[in-house]
């Protein structure tokens, strides 16, 4: 009889070589239990907020940074600005993404949006992100909100000044999405 190598590693990994799985604890995650508001409504949760405000800074950011490197000459050796026609365009795309690869997973008993531009501290060894159903439709209506409320040329400025200016600009502020996250901290306290 004869097996094959991939059968083989794992026999031997947990039965043969020392710190092998069979003198580990198994690793376990589960899917985070959503409530109603976070499977029915339409709108961003409260709680999560202030991470789909930093995912819309983010994306925003990245695309008009990506926009702006298409148009940026080595020989120029400076950066050429983006037309309010083109700028407008790519805000309006970065809205109209698919959102795919953004989620909720819960770390600690605290469940998070996460995605691209929202690491966050320490990473856990394992955990269980649910993706797609309503997030990327909430992502895209708050990145629209967000388009709405600032405007584009305000955004475009935001975005010359760094991702921290642009996030600063759409999640700080008296009316901010993170600001109520940091007064409801503080509340806990």
């Amino acid at each position: 009889m004869r097996l094959s190598l991939p059968l083989l590693l794992p026999l031997l990994g947990a039965w043969a070589i020392p710190g092998g799985l069979g003198d580990r604890a198994p690793l376990t995650a589960t899917a985070p239990q959503l409530d109603d508001e976070e499977i029915y409504s339409v709108h961003m949760p409260t709680h999560l907020r202030c991470d789909a405000c930093r995912a819309v800074a983010y994306q925003m950011w990245q695309h008009l940074a990506e926009a702006e490197a298409k148009l940026h000459t080595p020989e120029s050796g400076r950066r050429r600005e983006l037309s309010e026609s083109v700028y407008t365009d790519v805000l309006d795309r970065s809205c109209s993404q698919s959102w795919q690869g953004y989620g909720v997973r819960e770390v600690n008993q605290v469940k998070r949006l996460t995605g691209p531009g929202l690491s966050k501290g320490p990473e856990p060894s394992i955990s269980v992100m649910v993706t797609g159903g309503p997030w990327p439709i909430r992502l895209s209506k708050t990145c629209l909100h967000y388009l709405g409320e600032f405007g584009e040329d305000q955004i475009y400025e935001a975005h010359h000044q760094g991702h921290a200016a642009l996030e600063a600009l759409l999640c700080g502020g008296s009316r901010g999405a993170c600001l109520e996250e940091a007064s409801i901290t503080r509340e806990e306290l």
